[in-house]
């Protein structure tokens, strides 16, 4: 990634978690277990989706590739973090933040709109059962997961050769524990109001429209809904739902919150952050698998072959 910057600063110091000896140790061990958790409980996902024939729906061909994510956007930040617990220089070169920082919307960007072609899946197999497999074809369904890739390629990608142009020549402290596009702005001692109207009006674009289709969506899905009759049948839409809002409503809400601040001051920043980077790809697993029958069923069949004594 060719950037153009004239910078003074060569690194930043990235203030992390505010902890004493001690608690660094401590920290270190959550973040590591947390880490691994997120690793295992993602991976268990797709090869529970992959080696299961009757999982192979468009629903859960987007669920593999949203655990996918998760572990793209975990170990994008929670090594850095290990990383930095461990030692007493918590330095990051300008590239290597950029970089980071590249990576950290891309992925983000990524599963916003994965959440919204989730939703307009739904949508689709609640209102239009019958022509639910015309509606989501394959082609469909594989369309629609690289277009999320591409979209948020290009978003990220100008937003960090914008933020390359910037001259970081003042405070080197960027009080979070990774980089992203909105800490480098009071950093930098050129004009970033370009930088900072390109990120408002691509957050606007890509992660209100997103949501937009994630709202819409739902209220076809509210409205179908009420018009059944059936309260098993109503308590049986919804469940295949649930999962899905509860993981909108994590990572939307803190993502919202965290990039549409012009400086989000220390502790917030750091919070928000923690919020849609850490805990949402650890905590994704856990509610599709524990909300979900059919993968619970399916995780019990691959564990009952693997382990015949547990029959």
């Amino acid at each position: 990634m060719a950037l153009r910057n004239h910078s003074a600063i060569v690194e930043f110091l990235l203030l992390g978690l505010p902890a004493g000896h001690h608690t660094k140790a401590l920290f270190f061990v959550l973040f590591l277990v947390i880490y691994l958790l997120t690793l295992s409980g993602n991976l268990l996902i797709i090869m529970i989706i992959r080696t299961n024939f009757h999982l192979h729906t468009p629903m859960y061909f987007f669920l593999s590739h949203l655990s996918f994510l998760d572990l793209c956007y975990s170990s994008v930040t929670v090594p850095k973090i290990l990383e930095n617990l461990l030692s007493e220089k918590k330095t990051i070169s300008v590239e290597d933040c950029l970089t980071q920082a590249f990576f950290v919307l891309d992925s983000g960007g990524t599963e916003l709109c994965l959440l919204a072609v989730m939703a307009y899946d739904r949508y689709a197999a609640i209102c239009y059962p019958l022509i639910y497999g015309q509606m989501m074809s394959n082609q469909l369904c594989v369309g629609l997961v690289w277009a999320s890739w591409v979209l948020a390629f290009l978003d990220a990608l100008i937003n960090t050769l914008l933020a390359g142009n910037l001259d970081f020549c003042e405070t080197q402290v960027i009080p979070n524990f990774s980089c992203e596009i909105p800490s480098l702005f009071p950093l930098s001692c050129s004009n970033s109001s370009t930088n900072f109207t390109v990120l408002l009006c691509s957050a606007l674009l890509h992660a209100f429209g997103s949501f937009l289709l994630v709202f819409f969506s739902y209220a076809r899905i509210v409205s179908t809904l009420l018009s059944i009759s059936s309260t098993t049948g109503r308590s049986k839409a919804f469940s295949t739902c649930s999962s899905h809002l509860t993981t909108v409503s994590l990572f939307y809400g803190s993502g919202f919150l965290r990039y549409l601040m012009t400086t989000s001051g220390y502790p917030w920043e750091l919070i928000f952050s923690m919020q849609y980077s850490v805990v949402t790809p650890l905590v994704n697993p856990l509610v599709y698998s524990l909300k979900n029958k059919e993968v619970k069923a399916a995780l019990r069949n691959m564990l009952q072959k693997s382990l015949p004594h547990l029959r």
